[in-house]
This record gives structure tokens, C-alpha cells and sequence, in this order.
């Protein structure tokens, strides 16, 4: 399986950036528009050098297209050429890793050397649905060790005298795969079998340094990589003044305040002040959970983006940016992946 390449220099302007999309359904919108977006800004995130763009599994929200993750992806893909795409993540628990390795086998036969399969263990969605997904809500992940050991063993060349099942296509093809968590079980996990990790720091900022540590402690080089590879995954938005992005940061915040309230809904326009739209017990909840986002001007973020990169040591880092306005979210992307070479 092919290696991610390992930065000599952990300066800013040596780390790939990578894009995170929950292709979000704005306020009056539709999700037809929203997979228009998502295939719009694959193909200027893939003309300003990102190096990834990973889209995630989420259920019964509103606001998020992105629910059939794999079909998505082969949308993404079909409208690119060579930027990566890929799952950030599939909701493993959520599925029959056979299914998982026939779709990814799909997508890696479709476009070659290009598909990402980032995997993780919670269900992506509230308790009501997950049911609705047939799960066994009683198990709360347990049982995510042995479904990625069936799907590694779906994906790897069988023996001509071997009589199991058989993921075609699917068997015998290089998917890399990739741990995602918030916590520090898939960070040791990932760690104990030698594969990449990516950290869900846009929400579950308190964890991020202790999962780290755990990744890196645990970590046994592997056919796969020699040395832990750290994408660490973070909200970011970018405008020409830290007021704007400010202002562009609201409708995120108002997305975060509707899960608090269990009403989760559609992204909202931005407004001037969220003053009015929340308690202070909200307001503390709201930006606990997005204190480690990097909002402002170029000169702002560049400068957020390296303490990050400073507080972390991370491989990559990939940019989540719920921003209500597709031409504001273009922008953004734009200016978060100059402010490496300024």
C-alpha cells in the first residue's frame, strides 16, 4: 500500500492541506444544489494544490447531504482528475464491511490511485437512527477492531486454493486506509496496527493532544507506513478581514447550537452577532466545542494554521468550513491554501 509521504520540515509551507466536506444544505436550498457545490469546490480546491478531499458520513441531519458517502465520493471523483478523494469517514459499525470493500473496490477500479478509505466507529447519527441502520446500538463501537480486520481481509489477494467470501472488486487492490477518532480508542488502535490517523479536532478540541500521544506511543511500523502519519482535521475560514470571517463564522456557530438543542437544521445565513441567539451557557458550550477553529484574514490565519502545526506536529491538516455563501466558501478555500507560500 502506498506510503503518505512524510515531511522533512514541519513548517506551514511544507504541509499538504486537505479539504473536509459534509456538503451542507444551506437555508433555502436543496441537496441537489449542494452536490453542485461539493463538485465545484473539488475542482478549485484540486487548481489550488489541496492534496485530499475527504467527504463524511452523517444521518438525519438536515443540513448535511453527505449520507450515502460512497456515491458522493464517486461524484467528487468523476469531476476531478488527480486530487484524492475518499471517506473522512465511512461509519464503519454502520455497515457489512463486504459492502464497504465492494463500493470502495468500485471506486478504486473507477479512478485508480486516487480513493481515500478513512473509517470510524460511532454511528454518525442520534440513537433513533441508528437503529433505523440496523446497528446494535448496545455495543457503542466495541466491535470496530473485528469489522476492520473482516474488511482488511475483504480487500487483501486471496490464495487461488482459499474458499471464503470475496469482495469483487474489491480483493487485491491498494485502498489506503485510514483511522479517524475523537478520542483516544481508534488513536491507539491505529497506533497498534501501523496505519494513518486523523483527528476530529473541529469538534473535540480537549482531546486532540492526548490522542495524539496515545497514536504516537502506540504506533508499530507496519506494511503500511514506517513512521506515525497525523492528519489533524480543524474548522477554518478564511476572508479578506477578520471581521468578515468573524461574521462568515456565525452560520457554524448557529449549526453547533442547533445540535446543542437537539433541532439539528439546514446552515443559516450569517448574522452580526449571535448575541441574541444564544444563553451564555450556549455561547460557552458553542465555543468550547469550536476553540480550537482558525478564523480571520490571511495574515490571521496563517498565523493560527502554524500554532496549530506547532501544537500538534501533524503530517496534514484538513479544513472543514461550513460557510453559508458557496462564492464566500470558494474564497476562503483560495485564501487558506495561499497563505502557505505568503
Amino acid at each position: 500500500m502506498e506510503q503518505p509521504s512524510q515531511p522533512t520540515n514541519k513548517s506551514l509551507s511544507h504541509i499538504p492541506l486537505s479539504v473536509l466536506d459534509l456538503s451542507p444544505i444551506v437555508e433555502g436550498s436543496t441537496a441537489a444544489e449542494s452536490f453542485r457545490r461539493t463538485a465545484d469546490l473539488a475542482r478549485h480546491a484540486e487548481a489550488w494544490g489541496y492534496q485530499r478531499y475527504w467527504l463524511a458520513e452523517h444521518h438525519n441531519m438536515p443540513g448535511i447531504a453527505s449520507s450515502a458517502t460512497s456515491v458522493l465520493i464517486g461524484h467528487v471523483a468523476a469531476n476531478t482528475t488527480t486530487i484524492r478523494v475518499g471517506s473522512g469517514g465511512i461509519m464503519l459499525p454502520n455497515h457489512a464491511p463486504l459492502v464497504i470493500a465492494e463500493q470502495f473496490g468500485t471506486l478504486e477500479s473507477l479512478y485508480p490511485n486516487r480513493i481515500d478509505l478513512g473509517l470510524g466507529r460511532a454511528p454518525g447519527s442520534d440513537q433513533l437512527t441508528a437503529q433505523a441502520l440496523r446497528r446494535d446500538t448496545g455495543r457503542n463501537g466495541q466491535e470496530f477492531p473485528e469489522l476492520l480486520d473482516e474488511l482488511r481481509n475483504y480487500l487483501r489477494p486471496a490464495s487461488p486454493l482459499e474458499n471464503r467470501v470475496r469482495a469483487v472488486p474489491g480483493e487485491g487492490l491498494h485502498i489506503p486506509i485510514w483511522l479517524l477518532g475523537s478520542s483516544g480508542f481508534s488513536a491507539r488502535l491505529a497506533g497498534d496496527l501501523g496505519l494513518p490517523f486523523a483527528f476530529a479536532s473541529h469538534f473535540s478540541p480537549e482531546n486532540t493532544r492526548p490522542a495524539l500521544e496515545v497514536y504516537r506511543n502506540h504506533f508499530q511500523p507496519s506494511e503500511v507506513l514506517d513512521a506515525p502519519y497525523v492528519i489533524v482535521t480543524v474548522n477554518a475560514i478564511a476572508a479578506d478581514t477578520d471581521a468578515e470571517a468573524e461574521r462568515l463564522a456565525t452560520s457554524a456557530q448557529q449549526q453547533f447550537l442547533s445540535l446543542i438543542r437537539n433541532r439539528p437544521q439546514k446552515l443559516q445565513p450569517p448574522v452580526d452577532s449571535m448575541d441574541e441567539h444564544w444563553s451564555e451557557y450556549e455561547k460557552m458550550l458553542v465555543q468550547r466545542t469550536l476553540s480550537t477553529s482558525i478564523i480571520g484574514s490571511p495574515a490571521t490565519v496563517k498565523r493560527k494554521l502554524s500554532e496549530l502545526l506547532e501544537a500538534t506536529n501533524a503530517n496534514e491538516i484538513m479544513i472543514n468550513s461550513q460557510i453559508y455563501d458557496h462564492d464566500a466558501r470558494l474564497r476562503s478555500f483560495e485564501l487558506l491554501s495561499n497563505v502557505r507560500t505568503e
